[in-house]
Order: C-alpha cells, then structure tokens, then sequence
C-alpha cells in the first residue's frame, strides 16, 4: 500500500496545476486561452520528440520522404483533440499531383495543426542552409528537406536548379508560403506575394497548387482561443509547362488572386457569422473562379526568384513587429501588386516559414 501510495502522490501533486488551470479556463476566456496554448505548445514539444524516433526508423528503412507526413498526422491527432478542433479538406484529391509546389496561406503558428491535418506524401519543406547546423538539422535532414545557400546568390541559383531536379526525380512535392511571414486579421486577406515559390515551379516545369485555409481569426488571436470546425479548400494544380520567367509576376498574382478569392469564400464573417460569400458558395466550386485581370509588371529575372526563395528558414521567432504595422490595405489587388515583392527583398523573410510564436 505505502509503495502504491508512492506512486500516486507525485501525479497528484503534478495533476493540482493542470486542473485548476482547466478550471479557471472554463471560467475565463484568458484562462482558456493560455490553458490551450499550453496544450498547444505540449503536443508539439511531445510529437517532435516522437518524430525524432520516426525520423531515424524512416531513414533507415529508405522512406525519408514520408517523415513528415507520418510526423504531422500523429500531431493532429493529438493536438485537435487536445484543442476540440477539427478540419474538414475540400479538394483534397489534389494533393495527389506530384511533383508540386504547394503554396498556403500563412497566419499564425496554429498553421502547423492544418499542416498536420492535410501534409501529403511524399513532400518536404525548403530551409536556408544555415539550418543544417542547428538542433533542428539531423530532423531535417532526415525528413528530406531542401536547403538553400541564400548568402551566396551563385550557389543559391544552383540550389533551386537541384531543387527542381530533385522534385521531379523523386516525385516529391515541397511547401512553401509565399506570403513570407504571418498575417492574421478580422477580415480574411492576404499579403502580397514573393516569387520564389513560382521561379522554382517555372524553372522546373512543375504545377503549382494552392491550398487554403480558411480565415480563424474569430478562434485564435492573443487573448482569445476556442473550438471550432475549420475548413481548408486544395485548389486545382495550376500547371507551368511553357511557362519563361517573364510569365512569372502573372502567374504569381494569378494564384494569389485565386486564393484570395477561395480564402474570402470559405470564411465565415466574425460580424453576423455566417459565410462571406454565400451566393459563391451555392453557385459553384474553387474552379468556378473569375478571369484573372493582366497586370502591367515588367518581367522579372532568375535573380529575383532566388532572393525570395533563399530566404525560407522553416522555423524562427517572429521579429517583424514594424512590418506589421506598415502591412498595407486590401482594398485592390492591383494596388497590392504594385506594393507587393517585385525583388523579393523587402524582408529577411520569405516562404517556407512556419513562424512560432504568440499571436499579436
């Protein structure tokens, strides 16, 4: 008896904390909000250790590439029960196209939950090659990611080259946010967007797909974390064969244009509620989209691509307080075309970020 009493009063004194937290988080939207973040936070702390085992298995066994694919399901498995949040995937057949650039948009940490809930086969993330040498490289390295030498602009060009060719050796796919950092607000918008994600497709001849995540704002934002049912919608491939690199500032405000459009359709309006776009909504599906209007950029150069795509660390805390406050309105795409990253370089950010850290 003295032994089993041994036993349980460490896990008592353990369990006091969590549940007067849950307590107090059923009381109090803060507490609820940091309860969550907790248990956030946790499961992610608990799969990454777990993955590491994964990750060396996987390795061993020649099935690398599937590292995080297997890596993200075990972590929606436990952080959507965790956090009473579930995802329904429109599209998701389309996910099956490979090789593929998958470009999404990017608001928050929590993105890493619908990364978790829709990761495809088969894929992998782009990381500046800096990253090899920190703690999260063996993990990256073993889960087939692409890195990039974004210091030296030869070898970054030469990178993307590899890059394209390894994609379609292996038939692998590889993520990527073209926004290059995270934004979240009331109303669904996006930031404009860079052109590494589309030099790579153009350059290697690959489709581009977008996938997009409806806007949580209403659920998740400082002070504020509840339960919902989300909804991603996985847009048609949008092939590039044919495509040069004067085709590439089209192509990128065509997809931005689609995706906005996708995003602002299945997202529900924080004011009354319901759908932003209800008559879309019954109307017809993501491929029923407007024409895209040409925009009047001039073209832009390999040069360019490689310094929006060179700049991709996969992991790094959020210092773009002053980028935030100068994010320009959304009111007109083609305003936000001319704002937008016509070199790539306006930030020491880019796609392929998946930014931890507290919402603003």
């Amino acid at each position: 008896m003295s032994f089993l009493f041994s036993l349980v009063k460490p896990l008592a004194y353990l369990s006091l904390p969590v549940l007067l937290l849950r307590s107090f988080a059923q009381t109090s939207p803060v507490g609820r909000y940091y309860y969550k973040l907790g248990l956030y936070l946790g499961s992610l702390v608990v799969v990454s250790t777990w993955g590491v085992v994964i990750a060396v298995g996987m390795t061993l066994i020649g099935r690398r590439q599937d590292v995080n694919f297997i890596v993200a399901r075990c972590f929606y498995a436990v952080a959507s029960r965790a956090l009473d949040i579930q995802i329904d995937v429109e599209g998701k057949e389309h996910l099956q196209s490979r090789p593929a650039v998958l470009v999404g948009n990017h608001q928050s940490m929590l993105d890493i939950l619908f990364l978790g809930r829709i990761f495809p086969h088969q894929a992998s993330i782009m990381a500046k090659k800096e990253l090899q040498w920190s703690p999260l490289g063996p993990w990256m390295f073993m889960s087939g990611a692409v890195f990039v030498d974004r210091g030296n602009g030869s070898a970054a060009r030469q990178s993307l080259v590899a890059a394209g060719e390894t994609m379609k050796s292996q038939g692998m796919s590889l993520w990527m946010y073209p926004e290059g950092t995270r934004h979240s607000q009331e109303e669904p918008t996006l930031l404009p967007f860079k052109k590494g994600a589309f030099h790579l497709a153009v350059q290697a001849g690959i489709p581009i797909t977008p996938v997009v995540c409806e806007n949580y704002w209403r659920i998740y934002h400082k002070g504020c974390f509840e339960s919902s049912r989300l909804k991603i919608r996985v847009l048609p491939p949008i092939p590039t064969s044919g495509l040069t690199m004067e085709d590439v500032t089209e192509l990128a405000a065509r997809v931005r244009d689609q995706m906005l459009a996708a995003l602002r359709e299945i997202s529900i309006d924080v004011s009354s509620g319901v759908q932003q776009d209800e008559s879309a909504d019954q109307t017809g599906t993501s491929s029923d989209l407007p024409a895209v209007e040409q925009p009047e950029s001039g073209p832009s150069t390999v040069a360019e691509g490689v310094s929006g795509v060179a700049d991709s660390p996969i992991v790094s805390e959020e210092r773009d307080e002053e980028a935030k406050t100068n994010t320009p309105q959304f009111g007109d795409a083609r305003s936000l075309r001319k704002e937008g990253s016509e070199h790539g370089t306006e930030t020491d950010e880019d796609e392929g970020m998946v930014l931890v850290g507290r919402p603003k």
